[in-house]
C-alpha cells in the first residue's frame, strides 16, 4: 500500500525578471528575483552547504504575490569562483543576505531555509531580527557534532547500510574513525581524480538518504562532477569547521533573539539526514513556533507531504 500522499502542484514555473551579482571580496554572489516585484519579498536560502539554488525552489511561493529572491551561495551554483573555500564562513553568507536585501531595497523579508538553509536561516534572523518578517524552517539542522557524528559515522549508516558501503569504501580501514577527517585530507590533496571520486561518493551518500522512498534521480544528479565537487567540499569544510560557529549551541541557545518572530518549522518524521530530534528541540526553545511533523516523509523539500506544507507555510503568511 502506497502511505504517501498525491504530491500537490507546485506553483507554476517561471523565468526571473532580475539578474544580478554582488561583488564580495574574492567572491561573485549570483542572485535573481522573480514573481511579483511588488510582492512580499521572500528570500530562499539552499541546503548543502554547496547545493547552489537551481530554479525549483521559486515554486514554493506563490508567483503572484510574492517577490522571490534566490541566490547561490559562496563558491557553488553561478557564484564564482567554483567550490572557493576562502572567504567563505556562516558569517560572511549571513553578510551576504543582508547585502543582498541592502542591493534591492528591501525592508523585511520572510526566510525560507531547509536543512543547511535552516542553520543559515537562524542565524541570520538571530543577527538581523528587524529585518525578518516570517520564517519558514524545513529538516532542522544546527551544525551540533551529534548531529554529524549521527550522519557521517554512525547511525544514518544502519539505516541506508548499502548507500553507506559506497561512502565508506573511499576511505581507508585505519582512517575510518574520523571520517569527515579522513574526506577532508583526500579533499585537500593534489590528487584530482580520487578528490573528484570521493565528493562524488559524498554527494551520493547524501542523496541516498535524502528521501524515505528511494529516488533514483536524486542519485543520479548527486554525480555531477561540477556540483558534486561544490557540494563535498564546502560541506566538509563547513563541518571541519563546526560551521564556524562560536559554541556548539549557539544558535539554539541565541532563540530568545527571535521568538516575537512568526515561524513554521516542517520536519520529515523519518528524516534520516537531520533527524527529528533537532526540530523537536528548537521547538522546546520555542514554543511559539509551528512545528509541523511530515508523518510519512524523509528529508528532501520534495518529498509529497512536506511540499503541501511548506507552500500551505507560505500561503498562510500571505494573510
Amino acid at each position: 500500500m502506497n502511505l504517501f500522499k498525491k504530491k500537490k502542484k507546485l506553483f507554476p514555473s517561471i523565468k526571473p525578471y532580475d539578474r544580478g551579482t554582488i561583488k564580495k571580496g574574492i567572491h561573485e554572489i549570483y542572485y535573481e528575483q522573480s514573481g511579483n516585484p511588488k510582492g512580499k519579498p521572500a528570500v530562499f536560502l539552499h541546503g548543502g552547504p554547496g547545493a547552489g539554488a537551481g530554479s525549483l525552489p521559486r515554486r514554493f511561493f506563490n508567483p503572484k504575490k510574492y517577490r522571490i529572491i534566490l541566490f547561490d551561495q559562496r563558491g557553488c551554483g553561478r557564484s564564482k569562483p567554483h567550490a572557493c573555500l576562502e572567504e567563505n564562513t556562516t558569517w560572511d553568507l549571513v553578510d551576504d543576505i543582508e547585502s543582498i536585501r541592502q542591493e534591492l531595497e528591501i525592508e523585511k523579508w520572510l526566510v525560507f531555509g531547509g536543512s543547511w538553509g535552516s542553520t543559515l536561516a537562524l542565524a541570520y534572523a538571530q543577527n538581523y531580527p528587524a529585518r525578518v518578517s516570517e520564517l519558514v524552517l524545513r529538516g532542522i539542522f544546527m551544525l551540533r557534532e551529534k548531529e554529524l557524528q549521527w550522519f557521517y559515522q554512525y547511525g544514518a549508516s544502519e539505516i541506508y547500510p548499502e548507500a553507506w558501503q559506497g561512502f565508506l569504501e573511499q576511505i581507508q580501514k585505519q582512517e575510518r574513525s574520523n571520517l569527515i577527517e579522513a574526506y577532508r585530507k583526500i579533499f585537500n590533496s593534489r590528487d584530482k581524480e580520487k578528490k573528484l571520486s570521493a565528493a562524488i561518493a559524498w554527494s551520493k551518500w547524501e542523496a541516498s538518504a535524502s528521501y524515505a522512498d528511494h529516488n533514483p534521480a536524486a542519485v543520479k544528479g548527486s554525480t555531477n562532477p561540477e556540483f558534486a565537487l561544490a557540494f563535498a567540499l564546502i560541506e566538509n569544510h563547513y563541518f571541519v569547521n563546526k560551521g564556524f560557529l562560536d559554541y556548539e549551541d549557539q544558535l539554539l541557545e541565541k532563540v530568545a533573539l527571535i521568538k516575537h518572530i512568526p515561524c513554521v518549522i516542517v520536519q520529515g518524521r523519518y528524516d534520516v539526514v537531520c533527524p527529528p530530534i533537532t526540530a523537536y528541540e528548537l521547538s522546546q526553545k520555542w514554543p511559539e513556533a509551528n512545528l509541523q511533523i511530515a508523518p510519512f516523509s524523509g528529508h528532501s523539500a520534495f518529498e509529497p507531504e512536506i511540499t503541501d506544507l511548506l507552500i500551505e507555510a507560505t500561503n498562510k503568511f500571505l494573510k
